[in-house]
């Protein structure tokens, strides 16, 4: 009989290569990655693996199990889902992951819709680019937060993830409450724009390319721009007037003080927001509510986002 956690820690190796690499993924010590492998192989019957004395790879047989264990391991939660949407009760624990933005705007009000089911666990984590949809796909995690600039139809890894779309994030400026341009007053005109102090995320980091879009009609993007990594790390040079930048409206709520934010002119680049769940666990109460909540959830963050960027139209 071929032991489900095993079958697990063998497809979590097809995909970190490595064992020491699967032992960080999992928790475990890359001693006992190893062990549970070898117990794997005596029960299969087969080498799974081929080992050297600095690295190992599947063998042949391997890969089959590979595959199937992918299917074996979605079944099983299909089934799971089944038996837990018959009790009819969202239980259990719940693990979610968001970009670092995403993950402090819907903290809240997220924990705060959960708490009616008292037999739910949230547990938030916080994941950069793709990693998300990847701990989705490998079952690290139930539902991911994830942020697409693209506005190409999302991937739906062969049918096995599906895309819950929650929230249009357009970019805003954010100023010095002591800039011109804290007076909502003032129209807002890029091309005046591109000669002031810019502060921006660096080109490996996905609002970039907002950036570079928001001023491809204008003359292209500011060549002065400083980049700073992190989204609160850039408002908190904006609001020490170190310059100005675009960022996500939902930057907006990590309530840096001293800023003042405005809407830009036209339409602007703007990221979706999705929750991403695996197919075979949507039906799990447990799953179903989180997203119940995710939707109520960011229809309270656009209109408390609405309200405040409202009193100053670009």
């Amino acid at each position: 009989m071929l032991d489900l956690r095993r079958l697990r820690i063998l497809k979590e190796f097809s995909e970190r290569r490595t064992i020491a690499a699967t032992a960080e993924a999992l928790g475990y010590t890359p001693s006992a990655v190893s062990q549970q492998l070898s117990a794997l192989e005596r029960e299969a019957g087969a080498a799974l693996l081929d080992r050297t004395a600095r690295s190992a790879e599947l063998t042949e047989s391997g890969r089959l199990l590979v595959e199937h264990a992918e299917q074996i391991l979605a079944m099983v939660e299909a089934a799971e889902s089944v038996l837990a949407e018959h009790r009819g009760v969202a239980a259990g624990q719940v693990t979610v992951t968001a970009f670092p933005t995403g993950a402090v705007a819907f903290a809240p009000l997220l924990a705060r819709g959960l708490r009616v089911h008292e037999n739910m666990q949230l547990v938030l984590r916080q994941s950069i680019g793709a990693a998300g949809i990847r701990q989705v796909a490998s079952a690290e995690v139930d539902i991911a937060l994830v942020d697409d600039w693209s506005g190409d139809r999302p991937d739906s890894g062969a049918g096995r993830l599906r895309h819950v779309h929650l929230l249009h994030d357009p970019m805003v400026l954010a100023v010095p409450r002591g800039h011109r341009l804290a007076d909502p007053a003032v129209p807002v005109d890029l091309r005046e724009l591109r000669e002031e102090p810019w502060i921006a995320a660096p080109r490996s980091e996905p609002s970039r390319s907002g950036i570079d879009r928001l001023f491809a009609d204008v003359g292209g993007a500011p060549t002065t721009a400083w980049e700073f990594e992190g989204q609160s790390t850039i408002l908190s040079l904006v609001a020490r007037g170190i310059g100005i930048a675009a960022v996500p409206a939902l930057a907006l709520a990590a309530g840096t003080g001293g800023l003042a934010f405005r809407r830009l002119p036209g339409v602007g680049p703007t990221r979706e927001v999705y929750a991403v769940v695996r197919a075979t666990s949507m039906r799990r109460p447990a799953i179903e509510a989180t997203l119940r909540a995710l939707r109520r959830t960011a229809a309270e963050v656009r209109r408390d986002l609405d309200a405040e960027l409202g009193a100053a139209p670009g």
